[in-house]
Parts: C-alpha cells; sequence; structure tokens
C-alpha cells in the first residue's frame, strides 16, 4: 500500500480514545501486508505509546468483519486472562483502542484504521535463533486457541474464505497447469509430478473433518515466530500478535505451518536444496512446547500433528508453484523464477519431513507420556 500518501497522523489519532497527546509517529516492525506505525504521545508528562495500523482492505476485503472478529478475540482473551489472576493484561492480550464513537475501527478517505496499545519491554524475532524461542512460541500459539476453545457464537467471520483448504488449493493448481498462461509448466514439470505424486494428502484432514473426527477450532493461521512477543528480559512468550486470519479452521493448521516456518533450516527462497532440511531438535522443542498446553486435543488431532506439517508444506509450495504458472500474480518476486523456487524450498522441506516422519512420531508420543 506504498502508493498512499503519508497521513495526517495526529489528525488521525485525534480519531481515537487514547490517553495523552500526539508526539510522533515512525513505521514499526517488518510486516507486508498492513502498514504498521508506533505513535508516541505524552500523558500527564509521561511517556505513552500506541500501534497504528492501516489495514489492507485489497487483501482484507471486508474490514468491519475483520475488527468485529478481533474485536471479539481480544475481548474474550483479557476476559479468561484476567479471571486466571494475570496482572497488567495490555501485555498479555492486544487491546483495541476504540474511536471516539466508540467503534473498533476508523474509515477515513477510503482507508480504514485501527490502533491497539503497544505492548512494551517485548519484541518479535523474524529468524528462529533457539529453540528456547520455539518452545515459547509453541507454548503461546496452544494457549491462544485453548483460551479461544469457548469463545460463545456466533461464528467468527472467514477473513481470507479456504485459507488452508488443500483441496481447493490443489483444484486451483491443476487448472493453471492446463491453462498454463504464460508457457511455464514445461518448466516446472518436476515439480508438478511432485504434487500429483502426493494428492492424495489433500483431502486427508478435510475428510476426518466432515466425519466429525476433527473438530472446527478458532486458529490463528500464520503461526509464524514473529507473531509471538517475547519479553526481552527473559525471553518468555508475553503476547500472540497479528489477528487478521483468526478465524475458524482446524488446529492442525496451526501446528503444521509452525512446524514448516519454525524447523526451516534455511531461507523460504534458498536455492541450494541441500541447505533445506527440517531440523529435529527445532521439531522437538515444538512439540513439547505445543503440547505442554494444548490438553484441548482429542485423539484423532494428536494423531495427525506430525502429517500436518507435511500437509501444510505441501499447501504452501502450491501456492507458490501456482502463482509461477499465473505470471506471479499473489507473491511479490525479486528475481526470475523467484516463486518456482520459493516452491522447490517447500517441496524439499515436505521430502525432509516425510524422512523424519517416524522419529517425528516418536517424538510426540514422548511428549504425550
Amino acid at each position: 500500500m506504498s502508493h498512499v500518501p503519508t497521513p495526517d497522523f495526529a489528525a488521525l489519532v485525534s480519531r481515537f480514545a487514547i490517553a495523552g497527546n500526539f508526539v510522533s509517529a515512525a513505521r514499526h516492525g517488518s510486516g507486508h501486508i498492513n502498514d504498521t506505525y508506533k505513535v508516541d504521545c505524552t500523558h500527564s508528562g509521561r511517556p505513552v505509546s500506541y500501534i497504528l495500523q492501516r489495514i489492507n482492505h485489497t487483501i482484507f476485503k471486508d474490514p468491519a468483519a475483520l475488527m468485529d472478529n478481533v474485536q471479539r478475540v481480544t475481548a474474550h482473551l483479557r476476559a479468561k486472562l484476567q479471571a486466571a489472576g494475570v496482572s497488567d493484561l495490555n501485555r498479555h492480550a492486544l487491546t483495541v483502542i476504540p474511536t471516539r464513537e466508540g467503534g473498533p475501527v476508523l474509515r477515513k478517505d477510503g482507508q480504514w484504521w485501527r490502533m491497539y496499545h503497544f505492548v512494551g519491554r517485548a519484541r518479535t524475532f523474524d529468524k528462529v535463533e533457539t529453540e528456547a524461542q520455539v518452545f515459547e512460541a509453541a507454548r503461546a500459539f496452544a494457549r491462544f486457541q485453548g483460551l479461544l476453545a469457548d469463545l460463545p457464537a456466533p461464528r467468527l467471520h472467514d477473513t481470507i474464505p479456504n485459507f488452508h483448504n488443500a483441496v481447493m488449493r490443489l483444484a486451483t493448481l491443476r487448472d493453471a497447469v492446463k491453462r498454463d498462461p504464460h508457457g511455464r509448466a514445461a518448466g516446472a514439470q518436476p515439480e508438478i509430478e511432485f504434487v500429483e505424486r502426493r494428492a492424495a494428502m489433500c483431502a486427508r484432514l478435510l475428510d476426518r473433518h466432515q466425519r466429525g473426527e476433527l473438530p472446527e477450532r478458532i486458529t490463528h493461521n500464520d503461526t509464524k515466530l514473529n507473531n509471538v512477543m517475547l519479553d526481552e528480559q527473559t525471553n518468555a512468550a508475553v503476547c500472540v500478535i497479528d489477528l487478521d486470519t483468526v478465524m475458524p479452521g482446524l488446529a492442525l493448521y496451526d501446528f503444521g505451518d509452525m512446524v514448516r516456518t519454525a524447523t526451516a533450516a534455511a531461507l523460504e527462497d534458498e536455492r541450494d536444496l541441500a541447505k533445506v532440511f527440517s531440523r529435529p531438535e527445532m521439531f522437538a522443542a515444538l512439540a513439547r512446547g505445543y503440547l505442554l498446553e494444548a490438553k484441548f486435543l482429542n485423539a484423532a488431532e494428536r494423531e495427525e500433528l506430525v502429517f500436518s506439517g507435511r500437509l501444510i508444506t505441501l499447501v504452501i509450495g502450491i501456492r507458490f508453484l501456482t502463482d509461477h504458472l499465473l505470471g506471479d500474480v499473489y507473491f511479490k518476486i525479486h528475481r526470475p523464477n523467484h516463486n518456482l523456487d520459493r516452491c522447490r524450498t517447500q517441496f524439499n522441506m515436505v521430502a525432509s519431513l516425510e524422512a523424519q516422519a517416524d522419529a517425528m512420531e516418536q517424538i510426540v508420543r514422548a511428549c504425550l507420556t
């Protein structure tokens, strides 16, 4: 959204029910979807900070529904944490600052804006550095799922419908291969064949859900390490952030995406595939942290934990491959065949996860005993 002119921050901030007087605003964080700013104010002679975000309504086409989700989820989290005796709630759950009119989001000049309390004395990490970080992030996401398990009806809005629907993603790929609008299918034949050999994987979790074995839960759907804030002193998980994709889903989607991102030894677009593999020590930390908190899982969910990592990694690779065939219309590229490189990285991760599947099942069983 870089084409949007620099906003009048003082005027924007004045539309929200904040305590304090505006001092300054500057870009914050490493997100690529929304525009995020840290806003510094003074209140009774003391500094106070907030997060101001412009919601990308090209990606999230119904910001009002999105913010209805966020408001309900954050209010429920705060109530559960307060009942559990957690102090300093503004640090442990995102807090939506309402507009002066009382709504959760401001619409101004065709743009959608929201504010949160700034979570102080904590930071995020874009790259996994230690097993302790993985353990803490996994605990945080499992706790997040558990706290939301009893969110009252109605059902949350689907902010991005079919986000992790593997059957739909496979059908979209097959259509792209058939149409081949840019003549790229021939150069991606090994990758296309890789998917087709694993096509049966795509329906496995959805079939079990349809049979009532895997329940629908409220899930985060973007479980990267940098969506958990860690305390600057203790490195303990403080707060789960980036709630835009919080919606109904399968708990396994969140665990699977943690496997994909937290255990990877290489960057998502690494061209030297010898460097691309899943790190068993990171999987062990992930399983320990997640299962320490995820007491709500049923037997079928526990059975599919290891498989979920392979599935979500395959699905993300399918999405990269599809975008390559369609001319790079969704994911930004920075070099020729960038999405094909990303696809190959994901598929190498799938192969690595397949090779380690038995060992990973043993790790999960040990965590459950």
